[in-house]
């Protein structure tokens, strides 16, 4: 298989050809015999002498007197960054503002909890190895093979399960699955 460098070795062990195809590498006397080696040499080393605008608008000459034209001065072209700048912190502070609004909203629904139902409110703040097993559940992995042992294993405890239906407003196309069975039944 030719690879850009198995060429460009291959080129050094060539015959010196004096004129070159690039102005880069003019003034380097190398073993160049043929022109892909030149091609491939240019793809990966682009040159870093500009004077044209590139046709993928990553560099252009001219953009120093275009913004020279856009914005005359230093001083203006502060001010717009300082204006860019005030107009990114308002939006950060807005989505800080939110972000503990709704954190204040759920402090208060989770202390309500806690007052009508401290039962309930043990169980939603229970720390649970998603890892843990119960002796059901290690039971019936030992009966399990294949795809359905993988399905149980990959199961995380207190996700909506993967093999069911996601819950929507109409009925799917081709209607209700009354042979579903789920893999294991799980307290």
């Amino acid at each position: 298989m030719i690879t850009p460098l198995s060429v460009l070795r291959e080129a050094k062990t060539l015959p010196l050809r004096v004129n070159q195809i690039s102005v880069r590498y003019a003034s380097r006397t190398e073993n160049i015999a043929d022109p892909r080696v030149e091609i491939i040499r240019r793809t990966l080393y682009p040159s870093t002498i500009r004077n044209r605008a590139s046709p993928v608008g990553t560099w252009r000459h001219d953009v120093g007197r275009r913004l020279q034209k856009a914005i005359p001065s230093v001083q203006a072209h502060e001010t717009i960054e300082r204006a860019w700048l005030l107009h990114q912190r308002h939006i950060r502070r807005a989505r800080l503002a939110e972000l503990e609004r709704k954190f204040n909203c759920m402090k208060e629904a989770m202390d309500a909890l806690q007052q009508l139902d401290p039962r309930l409110y043990r169980e939603a703040n229970k720390v649970e190895d998603p890892r843990a097993r119960s002796p059901k559940e290690l039971e019936a992995l030992k009966s399990l093979k294949g795809q359905e042992q993988r399905a149980l294993e990959s199961r995380i405890r207190g996700l909506f399960p993967r093999e069911l239906r996601t819950p929507t407003d109409t009925p799917p196309r081709e209607g209700w699955r009354y042979s579903f069975k789920p893999i294991i039944e799980l307290p």
